[in-house]
């Protein structure tokens, strides 16, 4: 009994310095970030990543890099994972953070969607959207067969790094499609992690990320940053490789319930779906700002489209076409 007490005791301790690491990381790399935010290409850091919001108020997307880099930097550090995990992790986090943050800087809003940026494929035209739905599915597989399997088999094994690469990439565009309104991505990833950093196979991954989404939760629900697809991808996918150490049956249970969630996105706005739950729309308003009133549109292209309405608005860049942010969640 006193040895059952004192394994769940030194679990919490890990637990808690990995999601306070991934806290301190996260909030030391936004303020480092944000007070010399990076240019690129010649242009200062400020046209790079600020962004003007539906408010008329300025925005910055550096929330992101920093998520990604304090849950690398605590992954690593933190107590109780293998190297194995660690690594995984690391690929997880980081590739997804990249690819996302690439249709961030780099994206149009020219297609949305699986079926829009697939489809857009299938005409040859690449688009970012494309690049990182096939870039992420390749990180998710990748970082599966890293993390390895316990089963006995070859067989066993290539089915567990299969379900598992489809977990993690599933989690990473499932997240991305929640961050549409202030603090709802976070919200969602810190309801759905809790159950996994309470579980002992899963805690060691889930910790960093979930502390390092705390602690920049209050800049998201003030609108003064925002994850994008940078911080959203990287958030998911390392909470869908946390799901992955859990048992066969409940990884096939996450699985279809991914698989049904992403399906249902093509046909169905979760925003419209939970503005219609008294209970989900008062967890997605709590912590928030009150909704600004849009302005009144002077014609049918003027009319405002509400599924956004909470993204940043994209102010024409200067040189090539596609250098702006995608809008777009997929």
């Amino acid at each position: 009994m006193n040895r059952r007490i004192a394994s769940g005791s030194a679990r919490g301790a890990r637990l808690l310095a990995g999601m306070g690491l991934g806290a301190v990381a996260a909030r030391a790399a936004y303020v480092a970030l944000t007070r010399r935010p990076p240019g690129l290409n010649g242009l200062p850091g400020e046209e790079v990543w600020d962004r003007t919001n539906h408010r008329g108020e300025p925005v910055t997307l550096l929330e992101g890099p920093a998520l990604v880099a304090g849950a690398a930097a605590a992954g690593l550090l933190a107590p109780g994972g293998t190297g194995r995990t660690r690594a995984a992790a690391l690929l997880a986090g980081a590739a997804s953070g990249i690819l996302g943050g690439y249709d961030d800087l780099a994206g149009t809003a020219s297609s949305r969607g699986f079926k829009g940026h697939l489809g857009a494929l299938a005409r040859g035209e690449v688009t970012s959207g494309a690049v990182k739905i096939l870039g992420i599915g390749a990180t998710g597989l990748a970082a599966a067969a890293l993390a390895g399997s316990p089963a006995p088999t070859r067989r066993g094994r290539a089915f567990d790094t299969a379900v598992n690469g489809v977990i993690v990439a599933g989690s990473a565009n499932l997240m991305n499609l929640f961050d549409l309104r202030p603090g709802r991505a976070i919200k969602v990833g810190l309801l759905a992690g809790t159950p996994l950093a309470l579980a002992r196979p899963s805690a060691a991954v889930a910790a960093a990320p979930l502390g390092a989404a705390a602690a920049l939760l209050p800049e998201d629900l003030a609108e003064r940053a925002m994850l994008g697809d940078t911080g959203s991808n990287a958030f998911g996918a390392l909470l869908g490789l946390a799901a992955t150490r859990l048992g066969r049956g409940p990884r096939l249970a996450v699985l279809g319930g991914l698989v049904a969630l992403n399906a249902a996105s093509e046909f169905v706005s979760f925003t419209k779906v939970i503005a219609a739950n008294p209970v989900l729309n008062k967890l997605d308003m709590l912590g928030r700002r009150p909704v600004a009133a849009p302005r009144p549109a002077t014609s049918a292209a003027d009319k405002p489209d509400m599924e956004d309405a909470f993204r940043p608005h994209v102010p024409p860049q200067p040189g090539p076409a596609g250098n702006g942010v995608a809008a777009d969640p997929a």
